[in-house]
């Protein structure tokens, strides 16, 4: 079977919003053994809404809209479908009077423009929202489904989660596609490819490489009859794989930076506290961000100026020795981060980001009850992607040390 995948939004088409769900849902297809081949975005256009319907009707067998489901007039994507499948829309009563009982409760008042989201066609299955207010629709016609989401991705991934994805594991047979990703860094993406290339010639399962600002990933896919199958040639590549990037490898499909440090910190039970400057925040929200952080994560120290180094207790004479930024600052803020916090560890990040050539240092220190390092990354890119590089820079340093003290 083959499915295509309809965002619906003008600020999906003007960049205001990042289409997280259309990303969400090419996951999910290949795991029923769904083809995906075409992602086609529509803005708030009825028309044009109803000719991009009609052209996936044409090549998928599969119809998913995401968003257009609201109560504002630019929300039309259920006038959109009920226009292609030449049927009318009409209001469901036993519908709107549940959807009257769910405002009343939480905003105490009852807007009249939610009866739009009450409305629903003859072909159409109501797929009940208990996260929001706009009902999905289930809808089997001249041999096509047409099924319509919400666009807030909590509401679709649990709509998809209990009342879309049990209905097309029940009528979906064929072949299985799983997917592995293995996580790489500090190897550039022509390196990896080349490393990996007699992998790469196989047909089944097949090897992507793909770059992203935490390194390099290598995507596995393998497709099989049966789940058990497609498992067994995906460990087979990823042994491969391994055999060969090894040193390099960090993660796994959903593996963040973050929270392969706190796994760490978590076996050794140990704490970690930061100071940093340049990066104005952005490692300690990284790290803050990981899964139950507060197990192993003290705090964080933000320093943007002499200043505020000193009074945090860098001492001055390091500052007025070797310059506002440098590797003897970070390690110096590592060892205050780490005395102030009283963590186990302390990591410091200093550094000189330059946006008028895109370039610019990163200084790394490093500071334990057993050791001290310090390092020196060069970035490049816009002030935004040289901060990200060089909290990822960081975090690598400190998963060498957490390696190599365990």
């Amino acid at each position: 079977m083959k499915a295509e995948i309809i965002p619906v939004g003008t600020e999906i088409l003007l960049g205001n919003i990042i289409d997280t769900n259309s990303s969400f849902l090419a996951n999910q297809l290949p795991l029923l053994g769904i083809d995906l081949y075409f992602i086609s975005t529509a803005g708030d256009n009825q028309k044009r809404l109803v000719d991009t319907l009609k052209r996936a009707c044409k090549r998928a067998d599969i119809i998913i809209t995401t968003g257009g489901l609201g109560p504002t007039q630019d929300d039309i994507t259920r006038e959109a479908i009920s226009e292609l499948v030449s049927e009318q829309l009409i209001v469901d009563e036993k519908l709107w009077q549940e959807l009257q009982d769910l405002l009343r409760h939480y905003l105490g008042e009852i807007p009249q423009s939610n009866i739009r989201q009450a409305t629903t066609i003859p072909s159409a299955q109501i797929i009940p929202n208990r996260m929001g207010t706009a009902p999905g629709w289930w809808v089997e016609k001249d041999k096509h489904i047409i099924i319509a989401l919400p666009g807030p991705s909590d509401e679709m991934k649990m709509m998809w989660q209990e009342g879309i994805l049990p209905k097309l594991e029940q009528m979906v047979t064929g072949e299985v596609i799983l997917s592995r990703v293995i996580k790489t860094f500090r190897l550039a993406e022509a390196k990896v490819d080349e490393m990996v290339a007699d992998i790469s010639k196989l047909s089944n399962p097949t090897l992507a490489t793909y770059i992203n600002p935490d390194g390099v990933y290598l995507r596995i896919t393998a497709k099989a009859k049966e789940k058990t199958e497609a498992q067994r040639l995906i460990a087979h590549s990823e042994e491969q794989i391994r055999s060969i990037l090894s040193p390099h490898i960090w993660g796994v499909d959903d593996d963040t930076l973050g929270s392969v440090i706190g796994e760490l910190l978590r076996a050794q039970n140990w704490s970690l506290a930061t100071m940093e400057s340049c990066t104005e925040g952005l490692l300690c929200s990284t790290i803050a961000g990981g899964r139950e952080s507060c197990a192993y994560f003290k705090g964080g120290l933000l320093a943007c100026c002499d200043d505020a180094k000193m009074a945090c207790g860098v001492h001055a004479a390091i500052i007025d020795g070797y310059g506002r930024e440098s590797v003897q600052v970070a390690k110096a803020m590592a060892e205050t981060a780490r005395r102030n916090l009283k963590a186990n560890i302390g990591i410091g990040v200093a550094g000189n980001i330059n946006s008028d050539d895109n370039s610019g240092e990163a200084y790394i220190g490093l500071s334990s009850d057993k050791s001290e390092h310090t390092f020196t990354h060069r970035l490049r890119g816009n002030r935004s992607r040289m901060k990200q590089r060089a909290v990822y820079a960081a975090l690598f340093d400190l998963r060498k040390m957490l390696l190599e003290e365990v």
